[in-house]
């Protein structure tokens, strides 16, 4: 472990005074500076480790209470030392529990896990920051309570993390965007004040988690992505739980026929019909959602002949594909709901798509009564039913460089177009840029794209990082800067972005001068004029440290 760091424009003797009225406001065992101690506060997956950019936190605290919160900032005002709040510290692939700005104090919301409230009647839960998916999940299990979660993989992550971070899952479209199906907020603010958003902001009203706007402006959004406050408590609606669960296969026999595809999963997945789509190709790499169901593909050097003269036309795809033989794609849809609901909606999609697509063939899937039996669950990837588990770090496999054991990985996953021109043209972005710089990666170019989000695909990969291999992880941080620059200029962004990239991906958005970047600042400067809370977070800076720490000092980086 490095040496212990300062936070920017603070001296040896102004952070042993804060240590110590720290560990006056929340005891001397939760107050963190020891390096065995800040090894856990470390990204284990960093591009930077044991180098002097790595994103080193200068101490850790860990409060019990909103109360000790407050205390906490307001002396981190007195003292200017940065905090940078995390809930469970298990973002992994995106920098974990280290902070965005090297120096600053993690603020450790772990111990702060109680489920304060779950409703299976009007379908909710509050829980604090430091309740995990198993927790909450456990909870509702431990009561019997008719309600599901939706889960992002892996679940051992924080309800609140995940959708403060715009996570998503596995279910409905209304649930899986984490963020989307939250209502109401527990803030404390960068001067310690205490603020409830929505119908919280009334007294004793009983709608804080069912009516999220409340009145007037609404500033939830402010808080997802950023650091305009430190969030202590958050509602989320829950799915009552479904009668049964119904899956079918749709086989499509062209290649061409992947822009028929695409609308009629919009068609059916925006009117209510189906839960999350997933689709593949054999030419491509499975995503964990389909690996699971056990489909094959094409290994990467299967493709060299496809590939042999760069990135091929649809002609030659479509040849290449007729050469190999069966279906082009195979979509898989998923039903939740009454038994004969489901099953005449399966018989609906069936009429759907046979009727527009010569040539198309269908598969019933699994059905199920809830709740499943652990007999039922062993098989199954968990995560569609809303049950938290571990099973992505079977399935994640990122491959090493020229042999040198990895330690992680770091993932990038790229925005694009629900179109088919949309997902071919992020995926050649992806394919040229890591061939153009001589990359050797697991990247499929013809990679199914995750549709967590129920408008839009998400394209990308993991990029391997090491402990003993510097000259891998800079290649890396350069991959992975080039595919955030070439992505934008094609016209596509990233939904979530690893720490060490967070100032370049928001430098993307610069329409109009920054004009949205210029409103955040603005909004920061006021309500953090201190610059306290998670300094850096997506390239939001406060006024004192824009110069030394803004995207200026970023471009720096990108050249080690």
């Amino acid at each position: 472990m490095p040496k212990t760091i300062l936070p920017p424009d603070v001296n040896a003797a102004s952070f042993a005074s804060a240590i110590q009225e720290f560990q006056a406001a929340i005891g001397n065992e939760w107050v963190f500076s020891s390096a065995e101690d800040l090894e856990l506060y470390r990204d284990q997956y960093s591009f930077f480790w044991d180098t002097p950019e790595e994103h080193l936190a200068s101490a850790a605290l860990a409060p019990a209470s909103v109360e000790e919160v407050q205390k906490i900032v307001r002396i981190a005002n007195r003292y200017k030392t940065p905090l940078y709040p995390i809930s469970t510290g298990r973002n992994l692939t995106y920098g974990g529990a280290a902070p965005v700005m090297r120096g600053s104090i993690v603020l450790d919301l772990k111990r702060m896990n109680r489920v304060l409230t779950v409703d299976d009647k009007r379908h909710f839960a509050l829980v604090e920051p430091g309740v995990s998916y198993f927790d909450l999940y456990r909870y509702i299990q431990e009561r019997n309570l008719k309600v599901w979660i939706d889960c992002a993989d892996p679940g051992w992550g924080s309800p609140i993390g995940n959708a403060l971070d715009h996570g998503v899952g596995w279910t409905t479209g209304q649930y899986r965007d984490h963020f989307g199906a939250h209502c109401g907020m527990e803030v404390v603010l960068p001067n310690g004040e205490l603020m409830r958003t929505g119908m919280g902001a009334m007294p004793n009203a009983d709608t804080w988690q069912e009516y999220r706007y409340g009145q007037g402006a609404w500033v939830d959004g402010l808080f997802g992505q950023s650091n305009f406050g430190i969030v202590t408590k958050m509602g989320f609606w829950l799915c009552p739980e479904p009668e049964s669960f119904l899956s079918g296969s749709v086989y499509f026999p062209r290649y061409d026929d992947l822009q028929s595809l695409i609308e009629h999963v919009d068609y059916l997945e925006n009117s209510g019909v189906i839960g999350v789509p997933s689709f593949d190709s054999p030419l491509g790499t499975a995503n964990p959602g389909l690996l699971a169901e056990g489909l094959t593909r094409t290994a990467n050097s299967d493709l060299s002949e496809l590939m042999a003269n760069g990135w091929p036309s649809h002609d030659q795809i479509e040849a290449y594909h007729k050469k190999r033989g069966g279906p082009a794609w195979r979509l898989i849809v998923r039903f939740y709901g009454p038994e004969e609901t489901v099953r005449g909606s399966w018989t609906y999609v069936k009429r759907r798509i046979g009727g527009s697509v010569p040539g198309a063939t269908f598969e019933d899937g699994k059905f199920f009564r809830m709740p499943l039996t652990p007999e039922q669950q062993a098989p199954l990837h968990l995560a569609y039913f809303g049950i938290p588990n571990l099973q992505v770090f079977s399935i994640v496999e990122p491959e090493a460089n020229d042999n040198v054991p990895l330690d992680g990985h770091v993932d990038f996953w790229a925005t694009v177009p629900r179109t088919a021109e949309g997902l071919h043209g992020g995926q050649r972005v992806i394919y040229e840029t890591q061939r153009k710089l001589g990359w050797k990666t697991n990247f499929n170019p013809f990679s199914s794209p995750l549709m967590f989000y129920p408008r839009s695909f998400n394209i990308g990969y993991s990029l391997p990082s090491y402990r003993n291999d510097p000259e891998g992880n800079r290649k890396g941080l350069a991959l992975y800067n080039a595919l955030v620059n070439n992505l934008a200029a094609a016209g596509y962004g990233q939904y979530r972005s690893n720490i060490y990239t967070q100032e370049i991906a928001a430098a993307q958005y610069s329409f109009n001068n920054n004009s949205l970047m210029r409103f955040r600042e603005a909004l920061k400067d006021a309500a953090d004029p201190n610059g306290i809370v998670a300094p850096g977070r997506y390239g939001l800076w406060p006024k004192r440290l824009r110069a030394t720490h803004g995207h200026g000092a970023t471009k720096k980086r990108e050249k080690i």
